[in-house]
């Protein structure tokens, strides 16, 4: 049986280019709607990235939040524009690139 951690990596794994889910969104998808905070941690502490994109997780009101990765925010800002994100400063503009399963 895949665990919640298993399953919050299999969702961000389907997340497209162009587009972003929230950690409540995920872990809603995941099976457990108030563990946003654990998605969250799962995501900074990605064993996998970049293969598993978690810089195509956002807060619920668009706002880039945590990226532990190489140059922090700005990288991950820089990112998402790359795969076509839209954005109204510095907050993804979910009803353009907010994605849905």
């Amino acid at each position: 049986m895949i665990n919640f951690k298993e399953k919050v990596y299999k969702i961000c794994d389907s997340i497209p280019k162009g587009k972003v889910a929230t950690y409540g969104q995920i872990a809603k998808l995941a099976g457990r709607p108030k563990a946003a905070r654990a998605v969250g941690y799962y995501m900074r502490t990605n064993p996998d990235a970049p293969h598993t994109p978690c810089h195509r997780v956002v807060a619920s009101d668009g706002s880039l939040t945590g990226y532990s990765g190489r140059g922090g925010l700005k990288a991950k800002k820089q990112m998402l524009k790359n795969e076509g994100v839209v954005f109204e400063g510095d907050k993804v503009l979910l009803s353009k690139s907010g994605w849905s399963l």
